[in-house]
């Protein structure tokens, strides 16, 4: 059997994703109603496989930014939108993945991604 080709089924996570919604902006750390922000592009290393078009990745790879930041996310290279804010999106999406629901350990984890 080849598994060349094929694609994993989404994982849809509502909890997960209103969670996100409720962190800061991971760039900016704004308070003003953060977006889900889902990562397309891929990290083997990670187990995050590209994603693109009108395909959505599992809510795992998900993190909080504020509008203007979503929209500047979707509207250049998105490695380079990651880079830019020096943010390792793959580790940070499966930090806050890991911490669910505990919006304190959230915020020491965005916290300490951005170097505070």
């Amino acid at each position: 059997m080849s598994f060349v080709g094929f694609k994993r089924p989404r994982i849809k996570n509502d909890g997960h994703l209103d969670f996100i919604r409720s962190l800061p902006c991971a760039c900016c750390f704004s308070n003003i109603e953060s977006q889900a922000a889902h990562i397309r592009t891929g990290s083997p290393f990670h187990g995050k496989r590209e994603t693109g078009g009108s395909e959505k990745p599992t809510d795992i790879w998900v993190l909080p930014l504020c509008q203007r930041h979503h929209d500047q996310q979707h509207n250049m290279n998105e490695v380079e939108f990651w880079k830019l804010y020096g943010i390792d999106p793959f580790v940070l999406a499966l930090s806050l993945y890991a911490c669910t629901g505990d919006v304190m350990t959230a915020d020491s984890v965005l916290a300490r991604q951005a170097g505070r």
